[in-house]
């Protein structure tokens, strides 16, 4: 996984640290800071500045309000979905887990039709219904795909 300082780099040399420094009104040297990698893993501003990618990481570590990373995410049109937990070994549950997968698309089937099937209309509070139920959907799908990934089916 990338580091902080990395991804800020990389989308900042889509654009140039100038017109970056210049639209957020800070200064140029500042930015390169942003973009340079700490000289001590223990004290991130030392070398480069703390960057605000790491400042949102300190305030979700203190809150653990994911809420915070949900309104990130909406702010590039997407989503938050949090992974399931990997607490129990996988792999004599293969199945059972493509079973939740399965289960979870069902309730979003089912809310779907139950929201609709009453007036022909999806309310925005019968969509934040759906929206929950498609939420857990993912977040078990997310959860099979990174257990795959660890290794846990072999």
């Amino acid at each position: 996984m990338l580091k902080s300082f990395e991804v800020l780099k990389k989308a900042i040399d889509q654009v140039g640290a100038k017109e970056i420094a210049a639209d957020l009104k800070l200064s140029t040297a500042l930015i390169y800071k942003w973009c340079q990698e700490p000289s001590d893993e223990d004290d991130p501003s030392v070398g480069g500045a703390i960057n605000p990618l790491d400042r949102v990481q300190q305030v979700y570590d203190k809150t653990k309000d994911t809420e915070l990373i949900n309104w990130i995410c909406r702010m590039a049109n997407g989503y938050f979905v949090e992974n399931a937990l990997i607490d129990e070994p996988h792999d004599v549950r293969m199945f059972k887990n493509i079973q939740q997968i399965v289960k979870e698309f069902s309730e979003t089937l089912d809310k779907i039709s139950e929201c609709f099937n009453d007036d022909q209309k999806i309310t925005r509070e019968e969509a934040a219904q759906i929206r929950k139920e498609w939420e857990d959907l993912k977040r078990i799908g997310e959860g099979f795909v990174f257990a795959c990934e660890l290794g846990k089916f072999n």
